[in-house]
């Protein structure tokens, strides 16, 4: 049995579009009550209070299951046809498991949330005391990413990453990774030889490890890339993951060696960092000298404006911009305190200069060392 997961109370189960859905689209009801007596029985119904586990399920799914009724026959491309599909699929989605928990007598809230959600100070501390108080009232919160709204997230988010991310927001215990797929494996699953990876310790165990890109049903956006990025965010930040698929889910949680287990390979970071590293969109990008690489990247020091070589993009003070070396790799990812439009005249100048010619509000920090995390 493995004890990481025996001893979790807060955990988050991720599933993916293709273990709820038909190729074609359209909600599989059998597949969602399945999932659901699963998390009903880990979940601890009919257990002593002191027993008992909270889960925050994380759910793909409200696009694919926005297809059939469009009479759309494959996941479009355009984003307008994907954000109609969302509208109509998240009704579809939450409805099902609204009627599926209430078999358990267990109450459900949605939660909808896209980056900025969880990217930006004062919205992710909301979000954290609405899924804190859901748990807290006895309900199972489900969180999706807000497609009808959203759009870099439709292009390029994915739920396994969010579900990294709200496991670190709620203080999880355990992420658990639900795919088609029932594990890591060192090669493409469907060839012979190919291994299944039991434990992962550390970066050092996944080198040669192929991972695909799309996943076996066609209607989700993830493939195993996503699932393993993920399980590196979750595990650096002190929480252990496993992955493997839906039909192993009881397995899973009840801590049968089952699937991949990812241990964990850091502590608890702060919440702000985890963020500014994974969840934000950078607005732009400062070109920095050697020198000041050296003194962010190793001494981990704040940026000043001698150091700056160059500025591309536009951005306001307060966004997030990545901080790249002179050959154009980003090494940090930061809050800026200037807007572009103010740069590139305070390029490669002391403060102590642009105080003295411009006034004492440039005698300060370009991104502040505790608004910095270093990506390398």
């Amino acid at each position: 049995m493995r004890e990481d997961v025996t001893g979790a109370r807060r955990i988050v189960v991720k599933v993916g579009s293709s273990s709820l859905t038909t190729a074609l689209g359209g909600l599989d009801a059998d597949r969602v009550d399945a999932l659901v007596d699963v998390l009903a029985k880990a979940g601890g119904i009919g257990r002593e209070p002191s027993l008992a586990r909270e889960i925050v399920l994380v759910s793909s799914g409200a696009i694919a299951a926005g297809l059939a009724p469009l009479g759309l026959s494959r996941r479009p491309r355009d984003l307008a046809r994907q954000q109609a599909a969302a509208s109509v699929g998240q009704g579809l989605l939450v409805a099902r498991y609204t009627a599926s928990f209430a078999r358990y007598g267990v109450r459900v809230g949605q939660v909808l949330l896209t980056s900025d959600d969880i990217s930006r100070r004062t919205h992710y501390r909301n979000a954290f005391r609405t899924l804190d108080k859901l748990l807290a009232m006895g309900a199972l919160p489900i969180v999706n990413e807000n497609d009808t709204v959203a759009t870099d997230e439709i292009r390029f988010g994915d739920n396994d990453r969010l579900a990294a991310l709200v496991a670190h927001l709620v203080h999880a215990d355990l992420l658990v990774l639900l795919s088609d797929v029932d594990g890591l494996y060192d090669g493409d699953p469907r060839r012979p030889g190919a291994r299944r990876i039991a434990e992962v310790a550390g970066p050092a165990d996944l080198e040669g490890v192929e991972t695909g890109s799309a996943g076996r049903a066609g209607v989700g956006t993830g493939g195993m890339v996503t699932k393993v990025e993920a399980a590196g965010i979750a595990a650096a930040a002190g929480i252990p993951v496993v992955l493997t698929s839906a039909v192993h889910a009881a397995d899973a949680l009840a801590g049968r060696p089952t699937g991949t287990l990812f241990r964990r390979t850091g502590k608890r970071s702060a919440d702000r960092l985890l963020w500014l590293a994974h969840a934000s969109t950078p607005r732009g990008a400062l070109r920095l000298d050697a020198g000041a690489v050296r003194a962010v990247v190793e001494r981990r020091t704040s940026l000043l404006p001698a150091g700056l070589t160059g500025v591309e993009g536009r951005f306001a003070a307060g966004d997030p911009v990545d901080l790249l070396d002179e050959r154009g790799n980003a090494v940090a990812r930061g809050l800026v305190n200037y807007d572009a439009a103010e740069l590139p005249r305070l390029l490669g100048r002391s403060t102590r200069d642009l105080a003295a010619e411009l006034g004492p509000a440039y005698e300060r920090e370009v991104v502040h060392r505790d608004d910095l995390v270093v990506l390398r």
